[in-house]
């Protein structure tokens, strides 16, 4: 029995690598964006009629609803620019560590950036 082991592991204490992080990120926002989709797909149905749409307008003009209409905009952003990264990366750009790390910022740089401007957009 090897003694030196950790008996409670904190994981608080891990330094992730920004890699690690963007591609975190990067599956919860996909998870979100499959989440929303009913939300989405009840918007889209109901605004189809004109009694709907105005039934729409008036329950996303809530605070609430900007802010959500707000969350889901800004994943599908910070997915899609992770989704180019990734395919960059397999046309073979990007590949190596250092380009890796910058890949990682960039991708977390341009998600906060659309995140403020989809912000400015929405309010």
């Amino acid at each position: 029995m090897n003694k030196n082991r950790p008996v409670n592991l904190n994981l608080a204490a891990f330094r992730f690598p920004v890699t690690s992080i963007s591609s975190i990120l990067h599956r919860i926002s996909g998870v979100i964006l499959f989440l929303s989709v009913p939300l989405c797909l009840w918007a889209l149905q109901s605004s189809l009629t004109p009694g709907g749409f105005a039934e729409v307008k008036s329950v996303l003009s809530s605070g609430i609803a900007k802010f959500i209409t707000w969350a889901i905009l800004s994943m599908l952003a910070y997915h899609i620019i992770a989704g180019v990264r990734h395919l960059l990366m397999d046309a073979g750009i990007g590949e190596t560590l250092q380009g890796g790390r910058f890949g990682a910022n960039a991708v977390i740089a341009l998600g906060v950036l659309t995140a403020v401007g989809i912000g400015v957009w929405i309010w």
